[in-house]
């Protein structure tokens, strides 16, 4: 099976405050940001299909409450939302925990999904709003939220619920679409997690877009040949493959899957080589594994092909 990568990131720490804003920051709102009034305990649905909506996804709120609402919790976690954007062909990106990155995404017209507590520490509210404007002038904040279209709340209180909801916050690209200023960790975990939801289609997108942002980056080059492979683009896969085995020759899990779609090319003599290559410059045991199970793979695809 192709092999895979899994990066780690770190979280923001330092509380957001006004004084983020830019300096010429007056008013914005998205006025025609969608409204779906919650239903009980459902904010996390409704503020879900608000986000999905604005970004042109189809999903209904009664499709996207199946997929997110959990009964025994009456209410949805982060995950599940992550994931449910996933499956709706969607990048869901978690923004820096900064006012002024929520004010940066409201410039590109995306509405910034947040989590807050309502209550307090000891006795938590979890809700799900959707951020649509920041009224720098006014020291204000517009919400879609609950049962309000139109909920505005002093920026100082939004910090404050903001910050006992962990600063959590999320926005949804359409992959080939970046992030304002995009952390690139964050963005490959994330683009890492769409193409592992089976959606090698817009994984592939949101590598190239990467790759235009972070040329001949090793990861996204990796991402993006294995996009291909998944696709069964076997000679795009091929081409992405040795660009980064020029980069970065001591790479074996490269190496696994360059023989794996030079095999589906009936490649098989140079597919063989590559493993060759890979086991002579002593992987790791699950390394070598994978590297065995993979020669054994090609051989008995060069049996069925020799009868």
């Amino acid at each position: 099976m192709p092999a895979l990568f899994v990066m780690l990131t770190g979280c923001a720490s330092i509380p957001p405050s006004v004084s983020e804003l830019p300096q010429a920051a007056r008013a914005i709102e998205l006025e025609d940001t969608p409204f779906y009034p919650q239903e009980r305990y459902q904010c996390g649905p409704a503020a879900l299909t608000t986000v999905l909506a604005q970004s042109g996804a189809g999903a209904s709120l009664e499709a996207v409450v199946d997929k997110v609402y959990l009964p025994g919790r009456q209410g949805s976690l982060q995950a599940e939302l992550l994931a449910a954007t996933r499956t709706e062909g969607r990048l869901p990106y978690v923004i820096d925990a900064s006012l002024a990155a929520i004010w940066r995404d409201l410039e590109t017209g995306r509405p910034v999904l947040v989590l807050q507590n309502l209550g307090v520490e000891a006795i938590p509210r979890w809700h799900y709003a959707v951020v649509v404007g920041i009224d720098a002038e006014r020291g204000e904040v517009v919400l879609r939220s609950g049962t309000d279209r139109r909920r505005v709340t002093r920026i100082r209180t939004f910090l404050h619920t903001w910050r006992r909801g962990g600063y959590w916050g999320m926005v949804v690209l359409v992959p080939g679409q970046l992030p304002t200023a995009p952390n690139r960790s964050r963005y490959f975990e994330a683009i890492a997690a769409l193409e592992q939801a089976g959606r090698a289609e817009e994984a592939a997108w949101a590598w190239q877009t990467a790759l235009r942002e972070w040329p001949g980056d090793t990861v996204a080059l990796f991402g993006l040949a294995n996009a291909h492979l998944a696709k069964a683009e076997y000679a795009a896969a091929e081409t992405a493959y040795r660009d980064l085995l020029e980069r970065v020759p001591d790479l074996p899990a490269a190496r696994n899957n360059l023989a794996l779609a030079l095999a589906a090319q009936e490649k098989f003599d140079t597919a063989l080589e590559q493993i060759r290559v890979a086991l002579s410059n002593n992987p790791d045991p699950a390394m070598e594994k994978e590297l065995r199970d993979t020669e054994a793979t090609i051989r008995g695809r060069m049996a069925g092909a020799g009868d």
